[in-house]
């Protein structure tokens, strides 16, 4: 969840549909495999599918649900603000301060940040699909609710079937900190509580990895919390800045371990259910409060048992990548993971100062967004994961114009695709040539795909089989 701080929630009717432009028919991919002598080189994806929510869908909360939650977004500049569509959303100082176009607070909860991926789908074939904490932090999202839906995606035609009903909830008490909303019956929880970022189906529960703890949290598929376990790494308990433990002052590397931020981004699912792999998004802090290296912590945990494993391994970042946006495995050992920098839009449209940047050019654009393949099996002395191959998503062929959008660029070359997005967060094998992957649009926040608008909910089905294949 690294974004302006601020952005985004969720809330219920039982299925919202948005249907967007007509489609086309997907395209087939050319069957490249990679170099077998270089170390995880690219390979190509070609545009398969194409389908979006458009960026203002907005639902009421659930029944029940406190009045508070009518109007979303009070908080984001620190102050209540209760006149809604008032605060003219913006890109943030990293992006150019440039406006979006869609105004806070909103009427209602709206629906976006998709966040993460299970492994698993509904019996229709639906994805599960995690939302995240709100508008960016803790303290500005106290009215931003959490859940996580499904998501039916139909390529023909540019819709997203979204069944938005599971709203995270603990009226049994479960979690042991006071909650924004302690006072209610149903006791919905909020981005004021929890920072959920990824999620996995084990038969009839729902675990999720979170950020503030950071925790991995149990669930029932209709949201109802059923338990909450600590981090522990080498027999430790870690925890962030933002866990409900810590008061101020608090000391980086003694009193906690993990950046803010750098809670669980990506959990993955091994495919006969019987182990999650969760991985930090920022390195651990060590004693003297500065990161521990440059690699992340990936940690077992047996959700049978209820407890960590002891087992790890280590990812390590490339150049140009500062997060991972999303993890799931392919197989028994080889898994799937976005890697990121933090630009957004496309880089002809780069300001050629990016400290003076002007309301047509990208101070920060995308540059380095990937999904690589990895084989958890296979790792180096210190633990280092191997990387066998990956595809740029800033060059995705689309000779069949699949493409439903219009991307704000310099003459872009003909056939030629690209997903310029800040936070790319949902990345999953759909079957042995395809993948689906899906980008969290910060509302109202972030661009991307235009200079002066605010960025859809995008889904993109990619045809690439020679990542799939690659060993």
């Amino acid at each position: 969840m690294n974004r302006p701080d601020r952005s985004f929630p969720s809330t219920p009717p039982a299925v919202l549909l948005a249907t967007l432009m007509l489609g086309s028919m997907p395209v087939a991919a050319q069957d490249e495999g990679p170099d077998e002598t270089a170390g995880n080189p690219a390979v190509p994806a070609e545009l398969a599918g194409h389908a979006f929510l458009p960026a203002l869908s907005l639902l009421a909360p659930p029944p029940g649900a406190s009045r508070d939650l009518m109007l979303s977004g009070k908080f984001v500049d620190g102050a209540r603000n209760d006149a809604p569509m008032s605060r003219p959303g913006d890109t943030g100082g990293l992006h150019g301060d440039r406006p979006t176009g869609l105004s806070l607070p909103f009427v209602g909860q709206p629906l976006q940040g998709f966040s993460g991926f299970a492994m698993e789908t509904t019996e229709e074939g639906a994805l599960y699909a995690m939302i995240d904490n709100g508008f960016g932090s803790k303290a500005n999202s106290p009215d931003a609710l959490l859940r996580f839906v499904t998501v039916q995606p139909d390529w023909g035609t540019g819709t997203l079937a979204v069944d938005a009903d599971a709203v995270l909830h603990d009226p049994d008490g479960v979690i042991p900190f006071r909650i924004v909303g302690e006072g209610g019956y149903a006791r919905h929880l909020t981005g004021g509580d929890l920072d959920p970022e990824s999620i996995q189906v084990v038969g009839d529960t729902v675990w999720i990895g979170e950020e503030f703890g950071p925790y991995l949290i149990s669930a029932t598929l209709d949201g109802r919390v059923t338990g909450i376990v600590d981090t522990v790494v080498e027999g430790e308990i870690v925890r962030s800045p933002d866990h409900p433990d810590l008061r101020v002052p608090a000391m980086p590397g003694t009193d906690y371990r993990v950046p803010r931020s750098g809670g669980f981004e990506g959990m993955a699912m091994t495919p006969d259910g019987s182990r999650l792999w969760a991985m930090l998004e920022k390195p651990l802090l060590a004693d003297d409060g500065e990161p521990e290296g440059d690699f992340l912590r990936v940690l077992e945990f047996d959700p049978a048992a209820g407890e960590w494993t002891g087992d790890a391994f280590r990812y390590r970042l490339d150049d140009g990548a500062t997060a991972i946006g999303d993890f799931n495995f392919v197989d028994g050992t080889r898994a799937l993971v976005i890697e990121r920098d933090n630009g957004e839009g496309d880089p002809s449209l780069a300001c050629a100062d990016p400290q003076a940047p002007t309301p047509d050019c990208f101070p920060a654009p995308a540059r380095f967004k990937r999904v690589v393949l990895i084989d958890t099996a296979e790792r180096d002395e210190q633990g280092h994961v191997r990387k066998i191959a990956h595809v740029d998503l800033m060059d995705i062929a689309d000779p069949g114009g699949v493409a439903r959008l219009e991307t704000d660029g310099v003459a872009p070359d003909e056939g030629r695709f690209t997903f310029p997005f800040f936070t790319i967060e949902s990345v999953k094998a759909v079957d042995a040539n395809h993948i689906v992957v899906a980008m969290d649009n910060n509302l109202p926040f972030s661009s991307g795909r235009r200079l002066d608008r605010a960025a859809d909910n995008e889904f993109i089905l990619l045809a690439v089989p020679g990542l799939l294949s690659a060993r």
